[in-house]
C-alpha cells in the first residue's frame, strides 16, 4: 500500500493539472480579423462595459475609411474562461452601424480567438428599400502581437 501512494499522487496530479493550466481569454487588447480589419478594446469596467476603436479594411462606400468608435459589454464570466460579449461600431465615415456578438476562446495551443457574428445596418431612403439595408456576416479575430523592434 505504501508503494501505491506515490503512484496515486502522480496520477491524480496528471488528471487535475490540465484544469489549472487553462488560460482565461482576455478581451482587452489589439485584435485583427480574417479580412484584415483591426480593433482595440480598452479595459473593462466593473460592469463589464468597454470602449475601443475599429479600423475596417473593407467597405461598400466610396468614402475614405476612418477609425470608428466601438462600445460594448462582456457578460459577467463568474470565473468562466471563455466569456461572451457584444459591441457596436458607429462608423465615422458612413451612415451605417454594425453590432457584433461573439465569444472569446482559448484554443488547445493557448491562442486567443474571438468568434463573432455581425449585423450591419445601412441607411436607406424609403421603407420600400428596407429589404437591402441589413447585411449579416461572421469574423474570426486573433490577437495582434506587438512587433519586435
Amino acid at each position: 500500500m505504501v508503494q501505491a501512494t506515490p503512484f496515486l499522487l502522480v496520477l491524480s496530479l496528471a488528471l487535475v493539472a490540465p484544469s489549472f493550466s487553462s488560460r482565461k481569454c482576455v478581451l482587452t487588447g489589439h485584435w485583427t480579423n480574417d479580412l484584415g480589419s483591426n480593433m482595440t478594446i480598452k479595459a473593462l469596467n466593473a460592469k463589464g462595459e468597454f470602449a475601443g476603436s475599429y479600423h475596417t479594411a473593407v467597405t461598400v462606400t466610396t468614402n475614405e475609411i476612418q477609425v470608428s468608435p466601438l462600445q460594448g459589454s462582456q457578460h459577467h464570466t463568474n470565473e468562466k474562461s471563455q466569456s461572451t460579449f457584444g459591441f457596436t461600431v458607429n462608423w465615422s465615415f458612413s451612415d451605417a452601424i454594425t453590432v457584433f456578438t461573439g465569444q472569446c476562446f482559448v484554443d488547445k495551443e493557448g491562442k486567443e480567438v474571438l468568434k463573432t457574428m455581425w449585423l450591419l445596418r445601412s441607411h436607406v431612403d424609403t421603407i420600400k428599400d428596407d429589404w437591402k439595408a441589413t447585411r449579416v456576416g461572421i469574423n474570426i479575430f486573433t490577437r495582434l502581437r506587438p512587433q519586435k523592434e
